[in-house]
């Protein structure tokens, strides 16, 4: 595949901040709102934001079973913050009646950093990545266990929360506690595309 459509789940979250930094790798970037959309991506981002207001709006729009058969089906899919809790199988601090799309065999504990005002940024080593990249957190959950086919890929280096694991990839699925789109660093954007472009689904240097 040389030239992959990337949909941005776009009801809700941080849509324009993923759709320019997919653009600027060169990448078809589209809104996804309805399953029309979807049915046009090879890969799909799904965006901090609030969580609880995401699965509500996609089941309001009759997008997620089919995004639950996508993702199921092996369709590459990248959540960041409240995208890596759409994306978990295991919600700690969630509502009574939160639902997931599921697919990653993690555990996530929702707003785990704590606060808007608690929100923070910091340098993390990054697998895979050449040089620390620079991890806007806000609102936060942190993976708190992941299973046996889950590559841990990044941890928090230092603080109260040091050891934290904020970043990991299960086959054809990748999610982030922070926020990649923040800045000009694409890097992360760049392996996510590399996925979608690939197929590659074999997870490597597995860390628990």
């Amino acid at each position: 595949m040389t030239s992959p459509t990337i949909g941005v789940f776009a009801l809700q979250g941080d849509v324009r901040e993923h759709l320019r930094a997919l653009t600027t790798l060169g990448v078809d970037a589209i809104g996804v709102r309805r399953p029309e959309e979807l049915e046009r991506c090879h890969g799909l981002i799904i965006p901090g934001g609030e969580s609880t207001t995401m699965f509500k709006l996609a089941r309001a729009f009759d997008l997620f079973e089919p995004l639950q058969k996508r993702i199921a089906g092996g369709m590459p899919t990248f959540g960041t913050c409240a995208g890596m809790i759409m994306l978990a199988d295991r919600i700690v601090d969630g509502t009574s009646d939160q639902e997931t799309l599921g697919g990653l065999d993690i555990t996530v504990r929702r707003n785990a950093f704590g606060r808007q005002v608690d929100s923070f940024e910091g340098d993390l080593a990054f697998e895979g990545l050449d040089g620390p990249v620079h991890a806007v957190f806000i609102r936060a959950p942190w993976v708190e266990q992941v299973g046996a086919e889950v590559e841990v890929l990044a941890r928090v280096a230092s603080g109260p929360a040091a050891g934290r694991i904020v970043a990991v990839r299960q086959g054809s699925l990748m999610a982030t506690s922070f926020h990649p789109e923040v800045g000009s660093d694409t890097r992360i954007h760049q392996a996510f595309v590399d996925l979608v472009s690939t197929g590659d689904t074999v997870v490597v240097g597995k860390e628990r």
